[in-house]
């Protein structure tokens, strides 16, 4: 697995873009963001430390499937790090097996700083190989998608 990092400058205060990134307050900025990665994305779960999550969507035949995680920190409005360990299969978790472990352990953190009156925020994510090229070319959209939501709001 090879850590990627992405980077982007939103002109808004870090407390709005964490609720605009994380859905807190309104789950649906969470899934518009990620809908660059599967338009049915969204999450299910708590963002506090030490909870599991799930990130799921359907496929094209409109099966149930996706990531299975627990939130490792989350420091309110700094950094928070993501802990992926299983795969969801319909209602199905598993945590071990050939289709797990080329990621199993792998992070997704998400660290915020306040610059003046902007945010940056950076994504460091664990990807594997075979999904290295999808992940460089969708996650700089998905963070644009992410700017342009935050700086409406």
């Amino acid at each position: 697995m090879e850590r990627k990092q992405f980077k982007t400058e939103i002109s808004a205060p870090v407390e709005k873009v964490v609720d605009v990134m994380l859905g807190l307050t309104n789950k649906s900025t969470y899934e518009q963001w990620t809908s660059l990665f599967n338009p049915t994305s969204t999450f299910e779960g708590s963002w506090e430390k030490g909870e599991k999550i799930y990130f799921i969507g359907t496929d094209d035949k409109g099966n149930r499937g996706g990531m299975v995680a627990r939130i490792a920190e989350n420091i309110p409005n700094q950094f928070v790090s993501i802990q992926h360990y299983g795969i969801l299969d319909g209602d199905k978790e598993f945590t071990e097996g050939p289709q797990v472990e080329q990621w199993a352990g792998g992070q997704e953190n998400y660290i915020f700083e306040e610059i003046g009156k902007k945010t940056k925020v950076t994504v460091e994510v664990d990807v594997s190989d075979e999904h290295s090229d999808y992940f460089d070319t969708t996650y700089p959209k998905a963070l644009e998608k992410l700017k342009e939501i935050a700086e409406a709001h």
